[in-house]
């Protein structure tokens, strides 16, 4: 049987004068750099570590931007965000031992948030693998079993004949739906080994598409045509698939309202007629759902948060689209579609009729007062006040990344996102020091737009040191730092909870003073202050630091 490649790209002359004499002097390195710049990769970030030179060199050999922070766990974060805006595959270069170690917790919220992020470690040398005790600088056991039930897929490589394919494959693993961080690890002494292998080129790393099985569609397009009081709850599936336009059409044909989980901010413009916004810790909402008699749940997996800390108990039928096969009913029995979210929503709105719903509109706003009259009961006026002005400050195309911290827990809930794929926050592994750097990795993609990052003071002093990154590579972001004088949300929680709280009072240094030492512009602001403060910062090129003295309270649980 014969086969016939003529229809494949034909070597001019001179590229395969290229091929066959390969510039002297590359080595594993460089094949790692020419494979993620042949996967379209622009930027990389990371940490140099001993092991990982060889990586670290060949950098300079090719046209990769490298944006370098101070701790690996801050460039796990940056990578993160940067994946989350782009979409892209973020490179995120470690060293051996404690530099794969310290990204852990980035890669666990990475795992949690759907963001491609594709680490690249290397290993000690390929002389102690195999779990012996051979005493080299960073050696592990086992390394790989480390980040094993973090990441999508690990890749081993042993020779440099296969790092293109592994990273090719990582590549590929990390942007097929559900998105998630991969990781690849690489000996020292096969990164800087010579190799005379032609020059990588073009790769291909093309995901997976991720479809709805035809019977299941239709299944859902019937329930929801005949429904008396469906609902439909949005998650961060629809954000990263680039799905609120479906999303929208469908709520609006079939008169649906929409909830949108925290990690779904964007996904339905807050202020639409259908839009029950993003208040699922409040009794008001989770009623409102447990009421409907079909409801579908998009690109969520109704998880602790998006459930009122599983209180909620739905009497109707659940259909639950979801790229992730794990979280299919995990959480409520339901008509399960295993699929991205753009697929899915694209074949369900041409298979579902038409319906209207005249009461839908008041049901909305019966349910947004009862929760507005909640809130109003409580005299937090303080914090209404900080996220109006935040909200009011910050340009509606700018993206802005939440820490831990009170006030991102107002946001979660109140703080309208303008537009998909603006608002992040770590709430996916709930670990500190997510704010900042991922917001010089959101500035790193788009140099021209202006970031925000909020953070607590606690918060903050994990990230302290990529002040000195934002300003190396002056990006244009700006710190908001809500300074109380210790971890505030975890004080109310011990308060409550013991009467007293233990560990949560904080000294911590004057943050204008700091940041000023840094080289970085920063200002001390009141609540009255605040949006003309911050608003002036944004407006500024380069970094700049926002502290806000305040005590801010959280509004009263409804699931205990």
């Amino acid at each position: 049987m014969s086969h016939d490649h003529d229809d494949r790209p034909q070597l001019t002359a001179a590229q395969a004068a290229a091929v066959l004499t390969p510039p002297p002097g590359r080595n594993g390195g460089d094949l790692v750099v020419e494979s993620l710049q042949g996967l379209g990769a622009t930027t990389v970030f990371g940490l140099p570590g001993q092991h990982a030179l060889g990586m670290f060199d060949a950098l300079r050999r090719s046209s990769l931007r490298y944006v370098g922070l101070r701790v690996e766990n801050n460039a796990g974060f940056a990578a993160d965000a940067y994946g989350r805006i782009t979409g892209e595959v973020a490179p995120l270069l470690l060293s051996t031992g404690p530099g794969a170690l310290t990204s852990l917790a980035a890669l666990q919220e990475a795992a949690a948030a759907s963001a491609p992020v594709l680490a690249i470690s290397s290993q000690i040398p390929t002389a102690g693998l195999g779990g012996g005790r051979h005493g080299y600088l960073h050696e592990l056991r086992d390394q790989q079993a480390s980040v094993r039930d973090i990441v999508k897929s690990v890749h081993t490589v042993r020779a440099a004949s296969q790092i293109p394919s592994a990273i090719a494959a990582a590549w590929e693993s990390a942007l097929t739906a559900p998105h998630g961080p991969v990781w690849v690890e690489i000996p020292q002494d096969v990164l800087l080994a010579e190799t005379t292998l032609p020059v990588v080129s073009a790769m291909d790393a093309t995901p997976r598409e991720l479809y709805p099985r035809p019977e299941l569609t239709i299944a859902a397009a019937h329930l929801l045509s005949n429904a008396e009081r469906p609902v439909i709850i949005a998650g961060g599936g629809v954000v990263r698939s680039d799905a609120s336009g479906k999303l929208r059409a469908l709520a609006e044909k079939i008169d649906a309202p929409v909830v949108t989980t925290f990690g779904g901010k964007g996904a339905f413009p807050w202020e639409h007629p259908l839009s029950l916004r993003s208040w699922l810790e409040d009794r008001h909402t989770t009623d409102f759902l447990e009421d409907a008699d079909v409801l579908l749940v998009v690109g969520s997996g109704l998880g602790e948060l998006s459930s009122n800390y599983h209180t909620f108990r739905p009497r109707g039928r659940v259909i639950q689209i979801e790229a992730d096969a794990g979280k299919l009913e995990s959480n409520h029995p339901a008509l399960g579609i295993h699929s991205d979210a753009r697929e899915a929503l694209s074949e369900l709105l041409e298979a579902v009729e038409s319906r209207e719903d005249a009461g839908a509109v008041e049901r909305v706003v019966a349910v947004l007062e009862k929760v507005r009259a909640r809130i109003d009961a409580q005299g937090l006026t303080l914090e209404q006040q900080v996220l109006d002005a935040v909200r009011q400050a910050l340009p509606d195309g700018s993206p802005s990344f939440w820490d831990m911290t009170i006030l991102a827990y107002w946001a979660w809930s109140a703080f309208d996102a303008r537009r998909p794929n603006t608002m992040h926050s770590a709430q996916g592994a709930g670990g500190l020091g997510y704010g900042f750097p991922a917001a010089i990795g959101a500035a790193s993609a788009d140099p021209t737009t202006p970031v925000l990052a909020v953070s607590g003071d606690g918060g903050a002093m994990y990230s302290i040191a990529e002040l000195a990154t934002a300003r190396q590579y002056d990006l244009p972001l700006t710190w908001l730092i809500v300074d109380d004088g210790g971890y505030g949300i975890l004080r109310e929680y011990m308060t409550g909870a013991f009467g007293e709280a233990t560990g949560t009072e904080l000294s911590r240094p004057d943050f204008v003073a700091l940041a000023g030492s840094f080289g970085v512009p920063a200002v001390r602001t009141t609540p009255e202050s605040l949006a003309a403060d911050l608003g002036k910062a944004l407006a500024e090129p380069g970094p700049s630091v926002v502290v806000l003295p305040a005590l801010l309270r959280m509004f009263e649980p409804t699931h205990l």
